[in-house]
């Protein structure tokens, strides 16, 4: 779970492309596929609010601020009718990345393309080598990348024992609802942004996080924690979640907490302008990012009501 803690959107994107990719052995996960049509009406009839929602208002207008899952259960690919109801109230839906837009695909691959790669001592890169084969990937797919970018895609790809696979993150479900819909899909970091914060300073750090991000994955705590994160978020606990620095083991090291630190709280002011731009640009804006940007002294919640935001916390357990 600490790596999980670290990871935006920049590694869904490969993961999306790689769930399909699975090996059809009897021990591998069953990959994610296209939803059929009697799936996706199962899930539209058993729709319930998941997730974390605010809403903020300034200016006579309505946004809303939602926190999101970056993998997530089949089940859960149709918003419940209070998130529903707010996506179609926005003419704006604000991303950490929309991942569907062309644009940041390419400059996706151009920035991981460019990243600097420290070399791993054999010895751990054959452990990465095993993740690899045990979560049913070619190796091949994964070679080019930098080894923090392999750790992190391993760290997601391991949920999908769970049913937890990034194809079904609610941040991939709603760019795909708000371009079909026709509403305005923005942005609100780059690819390169992100990639930056993902990526270890020098190749000391980078070993170190490897090391630790593998005894996790070996030992599977891993998988258990993704499962476990997924119920806070699937059971809209608010509490569970303000907390997670308690259960999260995710602050142990100085690599741990600096990286910690980078992913949230040194982001989440850049996140809060740019929703604060669109909404005194005129917009009504549902914001999707990641659920520990929303919690915290430095929450998007708490920064919004900084900035003259009325902020009203919306329960949906239960819902």
């Amino acid at each position: 779970m600490k790596r999980l803690l670290r990871i935006g959107l920049a590694a869904c994107l490969l993961i999306v492309a790689l769930s399909a990719r699975a090996a059809p052995a009897a021990d591998c996960p069953p990959a994610a596929g296209d939803p059929s049509a009697e799936q996706i009406e199962q899930a539209r009839r058993n729709a319930r609010d998941h997730g974390f929602l605010w809403r903020i208002s300034k200016d006579g207008r309505n946004s809303w601020l939602y926190g999101t899952i970056h993998v997530a259960r089949l089940d859960w690919i149709v918003p419940g009718p209070t998130v529903m109801q707010a996506v179609r109230d926005a003419d704006t839906v604000a991303l950490e990345l929309d991942l569907l837009d062309p644009a940041v695909q390419a400059e996706m691959a151009d920035s991981m393309a460019g990243q600097r790669r420290a070399a791993l001592p054999p010895p751990l890169s054959k452990r990465v080598r095993r993740q690899v084969a045990a979560a049913c990937v070619p190796y091949a797919t994964l070679a080019k990348l930098t080894p923090e970018m392999q750790i992190m895609t391993l760290t997601l790809l391991a949920g999908r024992r769970d049913g937890l696979d990034a194809a079904f993150g609610t941040d991939v479900i709603l760019a795909g609802m708000g371009h079909g819909a026709r509403k305005n899909v923005v942005s609100l970091e780059t690819p390169a942004a992100q990639l930056k914060v993902l990526h270890m300073r020098d190749a000391r750090e980078a070993r170190a996080f490897v090391e630790g991000a593998l005894a996790d994955l070996e030992s599977g705590r891993v998988q258990r924690m993704l499962t476990r994160f997924a119920g806070i978020w699937a059971a809209a606990d608010y509490d569970g979640m303000a907390h997670y620095q308690d259960w999260c083991e995710c602050l142990k090291t100085p690599v741990e907490r600096d990286t910690l630190k980078r992913a949230l709280d040194d982001r989440n002011p850049g996140l809060a302008a740019s929703i604060d731009a669109l909404h005194a640009d005129g917009k009504q804006v549902f914001a999707a990012v990641g659920s520990l940007h929303m919690f915290g002294p430095l929450g998007l919640p708490e920064l919004m009501a900084q900035r003259g935001y009325q902020v009203e916390r919306i329960d949906l357990a239960g819902r």
